[in-house]
């Protein structure tokens, strides 16, 4: 057993799930830095005290794989490895009565809007002078944004109101007073992210006010790329991507969950939207702005989707050709409106047709990076591994989207650092280039 003896206490934070709980656990580790502790995020060695846990809710294998991790601590205390096991987050959240029966070696757990409750068990101040100030456990030149929290969405096969909250954004001032402390550090990149980013500000100043915030945050000095993520269809505000084709420091790049196309689903689904609209809602974008880059997410297997339904969907992706899509097979959750449907899509149709869809977007992939050979590209330099530097364009968010790899055998490019590239070869997912001299 370890024992602490006369230093400081110190603290693994572990992030599970979306980079909106990776913004929470920065904020998190600023304030317990500001409190004298000394703090690790995901760290591999065993000489902390105390192991605070950042849990997902979302779906099931976000679920099952906090459980696991809750277990894997619970463990480690038990054998004394670790003196304190503190939960929190989405799945904290949801299921806290039911988690606290079943793991009672756990010490505490909190929700996701309680961090001063956190901070007091461990003996710590809430600062309020630090609201806004990070510990990034990004590289630092690019960062997160939440620019709002909670939403006001009935989607009826997510859990996130319920784990969230109402809607409610965070003031242009504010936001903008973050950029500037992220530049100072040396951030590039702001990848704005919200449960629902298109309902910004109307809570604030009675009107949607995205595109507003985005021409703020890219007159401060030191931010060349501002991406947005996580845009709602219904009811979007078009002026934001007015501003992204006539801003060069709006990325040419949108996520905008879709989930399905079958109106029979988006019904079901309480979208709000249908196949027509959401058809008429791209073209209008496109339009406005040719250059963007649309991601999208989609759901297979939702309760009542026929193989008619599926087709649909699998035809729809084949023609709109989305320059980056991910699917989820549906996850059935407790308390939401989708619950209280059947389940009856088996589960190995589910991931035939998501690994049908993939199949089909790893093809249109293919052609739309062939297409860019011989393009040169402004590219944001993440990492070098393996000898070679990797990076991204404006089209890709960091972890999810396509890279760029250039050999470095007798390139010197640094970290952080834009380069100019000649795109030379491609994969289905990924580009070759190298630096134009």
């Amino acid at each position: 057993m370890r024992t602490k003896g006369q230093r400081s206490e110190k603290i693994n934070v572990v992030t599970l799930g979306c980079s909106k709980n990776i913004f929470d656990s920065e904020v998190l580790m600023a304030q317990l830095k500001a409190n004298q502790f000394e703090v690790e995020h995901e760290s591999e060695a065993e000489d902390f005290d105390t192991v605070i846990i950042n849990t997902c809710g979302f779906i099931d294998n976000a679920k099952e794989e906090s459980v696991n991790t809750i277990l894997q601590f619970s463990e480690a205390k038990k054998n004394g490895w670790v003196e304190k096991v503190l939960v929190t987050g989405c799945l904290s959240e949801r299921y806290r009565d039911e988690l606290e029966a079943q793991i009672p070696e756990v010490d505490a757990w909190f929700g996701t809007r309680e961090l001063p409750r956190l901070l007091k068990t461990l003996k710590a101040d809430y600062k309020h002078e630090l609201v806004g100030e990070r510990f990034l456990t990004t590289p630092v030149h690019y960062a997160y944004m939440k620019i709002s929290e909670g939403c006001d969405r009935p989607c009826s096969f997510c859990a996130i109101p319920l784990m969230r909250g109402k809607h409610r954004s965070t003031p242009i001032e504010d936001l903008v007073a973050q950029a500037k402390g992220l530049a100072a550090q040396g951030t590039k990149e702001l990848i704005l992210i919200a449960q629902d980013s298109t309902y910004y500000g109307l809570e604030l100043y009675g009107k949607r006010n995205l595109a507003e915030l985005m021409q703020r945050l890219s007159e401060v000095e030191g931010i060349e790329w501002i991406r947005l993520h996580y845009a709602y269809p219904a009811g979007f505000p078009m002026d934001a991507i007015e501003e992204m084709a006539g801003n060069p420091k709006i990325c040419n790049y949108l996520d905008i969950p879709l989930q399905h196309i079958s109106d029979d689903m988006l019904k079901s689904m309480r979208r709000g939207t249908t196949r027509a609209k959401t058809d008429k809602i791209l073209a209008q974008m496109r339009e406005v702005n040719p250059n963007m880059a649309i991601r999208t997410t989609l759901i297979t297997g939702y309760p009542g989707e026929t193989e008619e339904h599926f087709q649909e969907m699998y035809n729809w992706v084949a023609e709109t050709k989305f320059d980056r899509l991910g699917v989820f097979t549906y996850s059935h959750e407790e308390n939401t409106h989708a619950y209280g449907l059947e389940d009856d899509v088996p589960q190995e149709v589910k991931k035939e047709r998501a690994n049908a869809i993939m199949d089909l977007q790893e093809g249109i992939s293919f052609e739309k990076n062939k297409a860019r050979i011989g393009s040169i590209e402004k590219v944001l330099i993440d990492r070098k591994e393996s000898g070679f530097f990797v990076g991204r364009t404006q089209y890709d968010s960091p972890e999810v989207d396509n890279e760029v790899v250039i050999d470095a055998t007798d390139t010197y490019l640094r970290i952080g650092d834009f380069a100019q590239v000649k795109i030379i070869s491609n994969t289905a997912f990924d580009l070759e280039g190298e630096v134009v001299k």
